[in-house]
């Protein structure tokens, strides 16, 4: 970073502080508009801020206006932010005397000794960390919206009081948030949530419960697709395909480590502290279930590498406020592996995990937009989040950081965002609305092994324990379907759309010509449907490109004279007449490619 970039957006850490700055902003709005108002906290987050307030009325799009307008003022007025400490005791009798119970606990919670920083902006102070910018005029008065408000529990409990967050976003410039706003009004069309379900791929009911979406018809079809290739494509890379339990007793999960490290994340049948009756969970994960493959019987080093790949159902407790349409739920279907080796595969075993994982991911459309993370662990939560010792983890991590050097791969490092059992190569997705999320996981795992008594036979005769890779080829496809839904405005390419193309008769004497060429692109595993209703030809070529269906066929009495068909694109174009064998290699010669052309 160059010494002129340091003040600029380029610059995360700048970023960092300007928004953080305009939360504050932002609460000296709302106090001096309504005093009786009390704060919360006020971070900034990966896009703008938000802050958490306890008001005695619900905010409105009314009030978010009013705040503006108050904080467009604060920006003009160019106040200069101070910093200053006082000890703990003082802070806390500070806060008390101001009516701030929620800064009050804050401090509380901060050892005895602790010195507590304040940032005062004229009339207003609040308790922060900092660092702020030197003065409220840096931000600009028409660089800054503020984008919603909702709900909140108190420190993420659902115990606590719900309160009230309001979130912003701001820029430099009023270009800037000008664009900003642009895209992000683009990615609400794509927003999987409503076009998903507007294209009827999935839909939620309320008895069935959150996180718990139901696939229909259309949506099962694009999974299936993917599933069968994602399948395919292991099986031709020497991946044996196991089926496996959905749940196992907790004594399965007690030697895996899970059951005390992710009992809260679990699904648990039965009463966990009733030593008398058998309790179940369903699986989070599959890795302690395939183990029992390996473990099947003796295994001698030229049974290695093992590698073992499964179309999972997984089922995780995630809390109600985390679910969001397919991306984030408590059930879901993942293509999951692991691979058993000796310490001398291990390299060329990562390499392959991860070029199935770029070949998958590419093929679909999504790879450009990934951006690799090597998550390691904290040496400060040893025993508590991590098993395994110092020297144990320290290795894994040199072993997994020269590959990925020598892989050639750029990444970023994120401490304590380790699994339990070892380091892993996380690929995160940017989704259309700038957010991350991790896809696709490969781990290397120098524990479980040893755990559940893994051993092979090595050509000195000796017994010896073996490293385990955990990976996925293409992630859940839950939120897959949700990625490329977005991804593509729901005009997923040819290969993965549910209806594929379109046969639209003019005439009620082309109805059985349609009907018999349906019939032959099904036959071929086109997936075709045919319109025979008596509406007008333009508006049902209509209908189906607000479906996204590619291709549309129609056929008149020329057509049928003429052995051809009239072939449309869901673009809008016009291909011209075809006869139905040049259709159909196109079509086929599409699917067979993986074309990503929409």
């Amino acid at each position: 970073m160059s010494e002129e970039n340091l003040y600029t957006f380029e610059n995360p850490e700048y970023r960092k502080t300007f928004w953080h700055t305009c939360s504050h902003i932002m609460a000296q709005a709302v106090k001096r508009l309504w005093p009786e108002v009390q704060l919360a906290i006020g971070p900034a987050i990966d896009e703008g801020w938000y802050y958490d307030f306890d008001a005695p009325f619900s905010f409105t799009p009314e009030h978010l206006e009013k705040i503006e307008g108050e904080m467009k003022k604060i920006c003009k007025e160019r106040i200069r932010l101070e910093r200053s400490e006082k000890p703990r005791a003082e802070a806390i009798a500070y806060m008390q005397e101001k009516n701030e119970p929620y800064k009050v606990e804050l401090i509380e919670d901060l050892p005895e000794d602790a010195v507590i920083s304040f940032y005062t902006q004229g009339e207003f102070t609040d308790l922060c960390a900092g660092p702020h910018l030197d003065h409220t005029g840096r931000v600009r008065h028409n660089g800054f919206k503020l984008t919603k408000s909702c709900g909140a529990y108190w420190r993420g409990d659902s115990n606590r009081k719900m309160l009230q967050r309001i979130y912003g976003i701001g820029f430099p410039s009023k270009d800037e948030l000008d664009a900003y706003l642009e895209a992000q009004a683009e990615a609400l069309k794509r927003d999987h949530n409503k076009l998903g379900r507007e294209l009827e791929f999935f839909t939620t009911v309320e008895e069935i419960g959150q996180g718990l979406p139901i696939l229909l018809p259309k949506g099962a079809r694009v999974i299936q697709t993917l599933q069968r290739w994602v399948e395919d494509e292991e099986q031709k890379r020497g991946y044996l395909l196991t089926k496996t339990p959905l749940m196992a007793k907790s004594d399965l999960y007690k030697i895996s480590g899970h059951w005390d490290h992710y009992l809260d994340g679990m699904f648990v049948l039965g009463d966990p502290t009733d030593e008398t009756k058998e309790c179940f969970a369903l699986r989070p994960m599959t890795c302690p279930f395939q183990y029992q493959v390996y473990l099947n019987r003796a295994r001698s080093y030229r049974d290695l590498p093992m590698r073992l790949g499964e179309t999972s159902t997984l089922f995780r407790n995630e809390d109600s406020g985390e679910m969001h349409g397919l991306i984030r739920v408590r059930q879901f279907t993942i293509s999951e592996g692991h691979l058993v080796l000796r310490p001398e595969q291990l390299e060329e075993e990562f390499r392959g995990c991860l070029e199935l994982a770029k070949y998958c991911l590419d093929t679909v459309g999504m790879l450009e937009n990934c951006t690799f993370r090597f998550s390691q662990w904290d040496p400060a939560r040893a025993g508590i989040k991590y098993e395994g010792t110092a020297e144990q983890w320290e290795e894994a991590q040199r072993v997994m950081g020269e590959i990925l050097d020598n892989l050639g791969v750029e990444y970023e490092i994120g401490i304590d965002e380790a699994a339990f059992y070892g380091p892993k190569l996380d690929i995160q997705y940017k989704n259309v609305f700038g957010k991350e999320d991790t896809i696709v996981t490969i781990q290397i795992d120098m524990l479980l092994a040893q755990k559940f008594g893994m051993e092979y036979t090595d050509a000195d005769g000796q017994k010896k324990t073996p490293y385990i890779i955990h990976r996925t080829s293409l992630g859940c496809y839950e939120r897959t379907l949700a990625y490329l839904i977005e991804r593509y405005a729901g005009a997923l390419p040819l290969w993965m759309m549910p209806t594929q193309v379109k046969v639209l008769p003019i005439t009620d004497r082309a109805h059985e010509y349609a009907k018999e060429l349906a019939a032959k692109l099904n036959a071929l595993n086109i997936h075709a449907e045919t319109d025979c209703r008596s509406e007008k030809l333009g508006y049902k070529i209509r209908e189906a490109q607000l479906q996204k269906i590619p291709y549309m066929l129609v056929i008149g009495d020329r057509d049928m004279e003429n052995g051809t068909v009239s072939v449309r694109t869901r673009k809008g174009d016009d291909l011209g007449a075809m006869t139905p064998d040049e259709f159909i290699a196109k079509c086929l010669m599409e699917i067979a490619t993986k074309s990503k052309e929409v």
